[in-house]
């Protein structure tokens, strides 16, 4: 009896089991299904709108997350601030950026500064010893059409001339004598009265050069201001080589090309601040003396050698050390200076047609004026011609 009661009682509990066991399979089925929902498009990643909530914690965190991975990656991480931005024309930051190729003078492609004549500051070294035979002759010609941008920096007063012709005439008290230590003590200045002007191009140019105004406000407009530019035409076909004193003791080689000052350069503003530290304030003295070079080489060195700004090589620049009469008659007046005469040929000049004779105008300066400026009131007038 008593093992039956058993069998029994095991039986039940497995068909307990087994029943519990269908109930939960069954469940699942029996549930109502469940009705899918479609999920909302991912958002775009643009600006939120005005008003829309702001993104979670979890978002901000990822980001940061994902600036910090991408810095520690060595890749750039973007700031938010465009590329545009960062290399506005107007800004002094970036004058470092190289001048483009392309159309125009030389320069690069499209105006780079909305540029007038009064931006420009024109220096003329002279002598006193030259105020008549060249100075009066730029004065009577280019400088006319530039007075209050061309200051001429000499090394001797002269009263007379000055009320004369109303020039803008600086004694730089500097000796007389063409060493290179008197031709460095002018240049200096020169670039001392530029950075006090505020004007936006330095120009230099000697007393036997004729400036062709339009020709060098065109050549500059296509660079900036702000821009490292140094513009010249090199004497050499090679750069120079100077030794560099370092030490009492010692020198090093250094090499770089420079702009010759007989035919005349110009410097953005840009590239001459930067040129400070070895040319403000007398400081251009000691540096052309650690080089034993004079003013224009020592151009040169502060800006390729110590600067690492490279020369713009134009060649419309002209001195007298070069053919003169090789220039082709119709390119005359698109070119930036022109000069005269040389120790070896005093007949070296531009070859030009005009009202005026060789023996009349040797230099050919008034003939290139009026043929710029005709209206000049000493300028020959074209004969009527008598009808027949």
């Amino acid at each position: 009896m008593h093992i039956a009661s058993v069998g029994v009682s095991k039986f039940c509990f497995l068909f307990s089991l087994a029943f519990c066991g269908l109930l939960l399979l069954l469940i699942p089925a029996l549930q109502p299904r469940m009705r899918q929902v479609e999920l909302p498009p991912p958002r775009p990643r643009g600006k939120p709108a005005e008003g829309s909530p702001p993104r979670h914690a979890g978002d901000a965190g990822s980001a940061i997350e994902l600036k910090r991975s991408s810095a520690g990656q060595g890749r750039p991480v973007k700031t938010g601030l465009s590329r545009n931005d960062n290399h506005r024309p107007d800004r002094e930051t970036d004058s470092r950026r190289p001048p483009e190729k392309g159309a125009g003078l030389g320069g690069p492609s499209g105006s780079r500064d909305k540029l007038e004549l009064k931006d420009i500051f024109i220096a003329v070294k002279t002598t006193r010893k030259y105020h008549r035979s060249r100075l009066e002759l730029l004065i009577q010609t280019w400088v006319s059409q530039a007075k209050e941008q061309t200051c001429i920096f000499t090394d001797g007063e002269d009263r007379e001339l000055r009320v004369r012709t109303g020039a803008n005439i600086i004694n730089t008290n500097c000796s007389a004598a063409h060493t290179r230590q008197a031709l460095c003590c002018k240049m200096s200045v020169e670039y001392d009265k530029f950075i006090e002007s505020q004007k936006k191009w330095f120009c230099h140019v000697d007393d036997d050069n004729y400036v062709i105004l339009p020709s060098l406000l065109r050549l500059l407009s296509s660079y900036h201001h702000s821009q490292d530019v140094y513009l010249g035409r090199p004497s050499l076909d090679h750069p120079i080589e100077a030794a560099e004193r370092v030490k009492s003791d010692g020198s090093v080689s250094v090499k770089f090309w420079f702009a010759t000052g007989g035919a005349g350069f110009c410097i953005s503003r840009g590239l001459a601040l930067k040129m400070s530290p070895w040319a403000s304030l007398g400081n251009f003295i000691s540096t052309a003396e650690k080089i034993r070079l004079p003013d224009d080489c020592t151009i040169g060195y502060i800006i390729e050698a110590l600067l690492e700004v490279s020369l713009t090589h134009t060649y419309r620049f002209h001195s007298h050390l070069e053919n003169l009469q090789k220039l082709p008659t119709d390119t005359v007046l698109e070119q930036v200076t022109l000069s005269y005469g040389g120790f070896e040929n005093r007949r070296n000049v531009v070859a030009v047609v005009g009202g005026f004779s060789l023996a009349e105008d040797p230099t050919r300066f008034r003939t290139v004026h009026c043929l710029l400026y005709p209206d000049t009131e000493w300028c020959p007038r074209p004969k009527p011609q008598h009808r027949t």
